[in-house]
């Protein structure tokens, strides 16, 4: 299975991107800002293209799917939240968007986590690549 992000313009406070499964939307992403250089807790994760296992969350007291191999990332997760303040470096998935929010959050990730459930229990691979819109500048990379 492959999943797609391709990030919007970013504001300086967050990055809204579309997240496809196989070429069809899923739901909506929000990140922190893209950075040239990584704050902890509070910098959008690199593009590239990364494989995703199951990792249970003693945070979320539940099972999420987590972004394997980020460079200078750990624990790198998929999970819900609606601003920029509720993740720390992760990628939130939600069913609506406007400045700086995704909403329907919870609803968007369980269906989300269900896909990518059953392609695991299948057997098949999960990626996820994650890349900017060509042509738009986010934030930080604008303001460099």
């Amino acid at each position: 299975m492959e999943l797609h992000v391709l990030r919007e313009a970013s504001t300086a406070k967050s990055t809204i991107g579309e997240l496809t499964i196989n070429g069809v939307h899923e739901c909506w992403t929000l990140e922190d800002v893209e950075r040239h250089q990584k704050i902890f807790g509070q910098t959008a994760i690199p593009c590239g293209r990364f494989k995703l296992a199951m990792h249970d969350s003693p945070h979320f007291k539940r099972i999420v799917p987590m972004l394997l191999a980020v460079p200078n990332f750990l624990y790198v997760l998929m999970h819900w939240g609606n601003t920029a303040a509720d993740t720390e470096g992760c990628l939130l998935v939600g069913r609506t968007k406007s400045a700086d929010f995704i909403g329907q959050s919870k609803s968007a990730f369980l269906a989300l986590f269900a896909k990518i459930e059953a392609a695991m229990a299948a057997g098949e691979e999960v990626w996820i690549t994650i890349e900017d819109k060509a042509g738009v500048p986010l934030a930080e990379k604008a303001a460099a």
